[in-house]
């Protein structure tokens, strides 16, 4: 898709996870042809934010000047969460109508998220605690075609302290999100107070909780299935009876 496009798009926070997706995309771009654009969304939330976009675009600039193909393009919001609606749910949708866009105008059908096994883990434990069914287990998908847009993870297997790795080795300079610490938001919350515990006493969750959305996802796909078959038999029948 890339290819065929000529541009891909990575959504960037500025954080850890997403500067080094940021970074291994426009280096592997920069013999291929492709063009890369940083989406930046600019939340509003946090009193650092300014100085967030500020670095992300310096660090765009800098690599722009050793001659890889990057530009940077962002959008801050302007509104607020609705009464009762949480301040996750509402970044979260209005980030990604936010990201849809802006890549719609750069060009690319394809955007990369920076999502890693930790990330899956957590979900399918939030999904959990909140009594989800298999949909909600199956948590979030390595791929999925949403408005025109193919949605990407491509690191959704690979464990956090890779990517902690990969940062050091490349000395990349990431920001500090102190929502990623704030006890008031579920994931923070599960990511603080307990997840140290349940690796310590479960060596290995992470991947064994991954593995559950796996499952989830592979039971949901067959239920399609199932009920796309249902479908075609129930039409055909039709079509006999209105003969």
């Amino acid at each position: 898709m890339a290819d065929r496009a000529g541009v891909v798009a990575v959504a960037a926070s500025g954080g850890r996870d997403s500067t080094a997706l940021l970074h291994a995309t426009v280096h592997a771009a920069a013999g291929l042809g492709v063009r890369v654009v940083a989406l930046h969304v600019h939340h509003g939330l946090q009193p650092q934010a300014d100085d967030w976009l500020t670095r992300l675009a310096a660090q765009c600039r800098r690599w722009r000047r050793q001659g890889w193909p990057v530009e940077l393009r962002s959008r801050r919001l302007s509104g607020r969460p609705s009464r009762g609606e949480s301040v996750e749910a509402w970044a979260r949708r209005e980030r990604y109508a936010a990201l849809t866009t802006m890549a719609r105008d750069a060009g690319a059908e394809l955007v990369l998220l920076a999502h890693h096994q930790q990330d899956q883990a957590e979900t399918v434990l939030l999904q959990s605690l909140r009594g989800a069914g298999p949909r909600g287990l199956a948590a979030m998908p390595r791929q999925v075609c949403r408005e025109g847009l193919f949605w990407v993870r491509p690191w959704l297997d690979q464990p956090s302290r890779a990517i902690e790795h990969y940062v050091r080795r490349h000395r990349l300079r990431p920001v500090q999100d102190p929502s990623n610490v704030d006890p008031r938001f579920d994931r923070s919350r599960l990511r603080q107070q307990v997840w140290p515990a349940l690796e310590a006493a479960f060596p290995g969750a992470a991947d064994r909780l991954a593995a559950v959305a796996r499952h989830a996802q592979r039971t949901m796909q067959a239920l399609q299935s199932a009920v796309d078959r249902s479908e075609e038999h129930t039409s055909e029948l039709q079509s006999r009876v209105d003969i």
